[in-house]
């Protein structure tokens, strides 16, 4: 896998990656310039899958769809499954700072609000759910400001990566 649009200098692996085993939700491959996670299957508030639901890829791997309105106008955006990895495809022409409504496009639902995600006055997040059984321990947690890169992949109730760019 290519690895230049990972963005390292912001990307924090944790060491609990090491110990998910077979029970990660998450592809976890040791590359010669460090570990890259990808996320491999998400689910939105209802179960419905949002990875490979378009013919979008990045690197290989399927995108991750979601419905995103914003400024009036909606659309579908394709966001790489690479973590780290900020290529989007679909809906892009949102300004910076632009607030974004962030939903399922199979059920149209919103998706769930994050708890207790700090540090980011004005910015709410979002949760991805690795499982279809949506469990609050295993998500994908995405901001809801355009621009704003800050994510996390929480897997079995453990932080495996976070960028904060």
């Amino acid at each position: 896998m290519s690895s230049e649009h990972i963005d390292r200098r912001h990307l924090r692996v944790t060491g609990r990656h090491q110990a998910m085993g077979e029970e990660a939700h998450v592809l976890v491959t040791d590359e010669p310039d460090g570990v890259t996670i990808v996320v491999t299957q998400a689910f939105g508030p209802a179960g419905d899958p949002l990875v490979g639901i378009s013919d979008v890829t990045f690197d290989g791997y399927p995108a991750i769809t979601i419905l995103v309105e914003a400024g009036g106008r909606e659309g579908l955006l394709h966001v790489s499954p690479i973590h780290g990895d900020d290529r989007k495809a679909g809906f892009t022409d949102i300004p910076p700072g632009t607030k974004c409504r962030l939903s399922c496009p199979v059920s149209r639902r919103p998706l769930d609000r994050v708890p207790d995600v700090g540090g980011d006055p004005g910015t709410d997040y979002y949760a991805l759910y690795l499982t279809p059984e949506r469990n609050a321990g295993s998500i994908v947690a995405i901001s809801d400001v355009w621009g704003h890169y800050h994510s996390r992949i929480v897997d079995n109730f453990e932080l495996i990566s976070l960028w904060d760019r």
